[in-house]
């Protein structure tokens, strides 16, 4: 239920409607709009948003739906229904091109994958266009609207007399045209024309009676008579006659055509009913793209847990101005229901009330809304609103009896699933008893378990919010240093009227001001200096927060760096360790092999002195090659001459650390920082610590053209910008094609692609083989498939890497 009748014009719904209204291509679009209304059915609900959320995403990544044609011909169909009745070859045409646009929708739907599109596509498959329709009205209607020559043998004769007759009839009129040329009674630059179906010659009036014939017409001046001459007044009887026969002979066809359509017209008009709703989907669809809106998740209790909420209609007012609107965020729940909203005048208590509003108004009217993804909506039967001044002379209502009349509809409908919204609640009489009944209502409110958003300056229903399960406060958040609005709420405390301080600002009297604080009593002044107070302190907390926060995050970026740094080294100290333990074994091994050797030649020789001595100095010698250790030749590292760049740090300018060598490339600036890269680290380092350095500088320190060992670098960026995921290896011989698949596939691995293509063509699927047989080698891949029917089949393997 909805109260009052005149919800869509207090929330601003009217004008979302009528931009809906103007979004759309045809009449039939337009009806869908006109037809808009508030859903308590929450299955309905969330189907019609899933509708306009699987359309969003077409209009964003589907290139091959339609966008023109949606035209309206449904009263054409209904004129067909009659037995006899024709349609024109401008109805047909329309027809025609409307057809094809519905032929389109179809097709597009039937490429997808069911799980793409599901509610847009089951409904596409319900929808049918006979071939028989198209095809019959394709060899009637040409791409022009007219009707073929070749739609009947009658016709092509008939035209074919016409062309032979019109010829004819030139060239008499040329000849004639001439004469009257050369003879003076007509000027060089005139030439034949048409009147009333006839061709004629334009002969000035004084020369009229050189030339036989009939007059048909003569200019505004009367200088100039359009004359057909007696020779060929039998002539264009002939074409007048031929064309009288063309008009039946196209009736006698269209006929025939709208008696075949007769029978399909049911289908024809469930067509339509849906090209009206793609239609009408696509301006929806637009306006969530405007609005960058989308489809959070919905559930079936009531509930607002919005995360930077925009206000639809000023987001689409801001966005022209070239302004954004600050966001919303705000949350309702079974423990706190109800929000009491307070702050100052002009600091956008009205906006955040209408915001929930009307954001839940359009959601359950099947429109998505803007904003964040990570937000959930509720769902709610009823909405209330008492909205802006409701005074009525006819029902010699005042504002305040107006604003009660709706408090007796609230207490009397309000449930567990109903939202209402109250602005400037209690106002329009006494404050003192105001704040009362508001009190009153409020606690009554309260009991019904409904949900709701209310805006006030009256200080005992803060007080009543602070202290009664199911009511929250919330403030408008106030600059007071510069006495700005912010236009922000914050939930869990009430805002100050700052009715002083602003009073201040504009100028008012120090002394009327300090009598007016007298005046209020010491109670409420601190009660406001309180809420002041706070609200400065607040601010510097949450600076110092920020700040804290900022440091928190550097700290443990840092410590996960250190982190990865020791793990790396200590696996390479493993790895080394490990390697010299296993030549060591090597070496041990080879060395004792040679000692027994030797010792077994001088017992089965028992060798002499000398041969002993000799077989003691070979083995002293193999041990001085295999265990003499290696000398480490140091490479000198070339000293970079750092060239010091004009202009401020980006975001992709080159920079070293001050009295450091190391140099990176900025990533992202935040504020006074710069996340930086070096090598394979990131760090957030000061902005006043940094200095820019030219791009040669920046290859020189990285090395591009050597590393620090005199080997080739790889530039895992130049990789990654030349690397595409298609590989193409058609025509190529087996050797060939796998020494560049596994060059593809090394990058493929070092790069981290999930999914890749190879194209290796159908032909006799031996390639096909060799590819697929050589790709399961590899460990990282996880799957190999055909690619879809419509993308290659089976002439392309997709590839899924582990």
């Amino acid at each position: 239920m909805l109260y009052p009748q005149n919800i869509e014009q207090k929330l601003g719904f009217d004008r979302l409607r009528d931009w809906l209204s103007e979004a759309c291509i045809s009449p039939l679009g337009r009806r869908f709009v006109e037809k808009i209304r508030f859903s308590d059915n929450f299955t309905l609900v969330d189907k019609l948003v899933r509708q306009t959320a699987e359309m969003k995403q077409i209009l964003q990544y589907g290139e091959d739906f339609p966008s023109q044609n949606y035209l309206d011909v449904t009263p054409y169909l209904q004129r067909a229904a009659i037995e006899g009745m024709l349609l024109t070859q401008a109805e047909f045409f329309d027809l025609k091109v409307s057809l094809s646009t519905i032929r389109q929708c179809l097709v597009f739907f039937g490429k997808q994958e069911p799980e793409a599109f599901p509610l847009l596509g089951e409904y596409a498959q319900s929808i049918r266009v006979e071939r028989s329709v198209t095809d019959a009205i394709d060899r009637v209607i040409d791409d022009r609207g007219q009707v073929r020559d070749n739609a009947s043998p009658e016709l092509a004769q008939i035209r074919r007399r016409l062309i032979a007759e019109r010829a004819d009839i030139r060239k008499k009129l040329d000849s004639l045209l001439r004469t009257a040329k050369n003879s003076g009674w007509i000027g060089d630059d005139v030439s034949l024309t048409i009147r009333n179906g006839r061709m004629v010659i334009p002969i000035a009036a004084e020369h009229k009676r050189k030339l036989k014939g009939f007059i048909h017409d003569e200019s505004a001046t009367g200088q100039t008579v359009y004359l057909e001459p007696t020779e060929v007044l039998e002539a264009n009887n002939e074409i007048r006659e031929l064309e009288y026969e063309e008009r039946r002979e196209i009736n006698r066809i269209l006929v025939l055509l709208t008696d075949q359509l007769r029978p399909y017209l049911p289908d024809l008009q469930r067509a339509y009913q849906f090209l009206g709703l793609m239609d009408f989907l696509r301006a929806k669809a637009k306006l969530a793209v405007q609005m960058e809106a989308l489809n959070p998740q919905f559930v079936n209790r009531p509930s607002v847990d919005w995360r930077e909420a925009r206000h639809p209609i000023l987001h689409l007012s801001f966005q022209k101005q070239g302004k954004k609107v600050v966001p919303l965020s705000i949350e309702l729940s079974q423990k706190q229901r109800i929000l009491i909203i307070s702050g100052p005048n002009a600091g956008g208590k009205s906006v955040a009330l209408k915001t929930v509003g009307l954001i839940q108004y359009m959601y359950q009217c099947g429109l998505l809304v803007p904003m964040r993804d990570d937000s959930t909506m509720g769902f709610f039967q009823n909405i209330f609103i008492d909205i802006g001044d409701e005074q009525s002379l006819e029902n010699d209502l005042s504002t305040y009896s107006s604003h009660l009349t709706n408090m007796r509809q609230f207490l009397a409908r309000a449930n567990k699933r109903s939202l209402f919204l109250i602005d400037e609640f209690g106002t329009g009489t006494e404050p003192g008893l105001g704040g009362a009944i508001a009190e009153a209502i409020l606690e009554d409110l309260t009991q019904s378990g409904a949900y709701g958003v209310i805006n006030t300056h009256y200080t005992n229903l803060k007080v009543l919010a602070d202290k009664t399960d199911g009511l929250i406060n919330g403030a408008m958040r106030f600059d007071g240093e510069h006495l700005e609005p912010l236009y922000q709420l914050e939930i869990g405390k009430p805002g100050s009227s700052f009715a002083f301080e602003i009073a201040y600002k504009i100028g008012l009297p120090k002394g009327v001001i300090e009598r007016a604080k007298s005046k209020l009593g010491t109670q409420q002044v601190n009660f406001e200096k309180l809420l002041k107070e706070l609200d400065i302190e607040r601010k510097v907390f949450a600076e110092k927060n920020l700040d804290l926060g900022i440091k928190e995050r550097k700290l443990a970026q840092q410590l996960a760096e250190y982190t990865a740094l020791k793990t790396s080294l200590d696996n390479n100290e493993k790895r080394i360790l490990n390697e010299a333990k296993q030549k060591a074994k090597t070496l041990l091994s080879e060395t004792n092999q040679r000692i027994e050797s030797t010792i077994r030649e001088i017992r089965e020789s028992q060798a002499n002195k000398e041969t002993t001595r000799e077989l003691r100095a070979g083995l002293e010698k193999f041990n001085q090659q295999n265990l003499k250790p290696v000398l480490v030749e140091e490479v000198p590292v070339p000293e970079v001459d750092f060239e010091p760049e004009e202009g401020a740090i980006e975001v992709g300018s080159y920079v070293r650390i001050k009295g450091q060598t190391a140099i990176g490339e900025v990533l992202a600036l935040k504020g006074k920082d710069a996340e930086i890269r070096i090598g394979e680290l990131k760090s957030n380092v000061k902005l006043n610590r940094l200095e820019k350095v030219s791009k040669k500088t920046y290859k020189l320190a990285t090395g591009e053209k050597k590393t620090r060992a005199g080997t080739a670098g790889v530039d895992i960026n130049e990789r990654m910008l030349n690397f595409s995921f298609n590989l193409d290896i058609r025509g190529k011989r087996g050797e060939e094609a796998l020494s560049v698949l596994d060059q593809f596939m090394d990058n493929a691995v070092m790069l981290g692609y999930d999914e890749l293509r190879v194209i290796h063509g159908k032909g006799d699927g031996i390639l096909r083989t060799l590819v697929r047989n050589h790709l399961r080698s590899y460990p990282q891949v996880g799957t190999l498939q055909d690619e879809h029917a419509d993308r290659g089949g089976a002439g392309v393997t997709l590839v899924k890497m582990r």
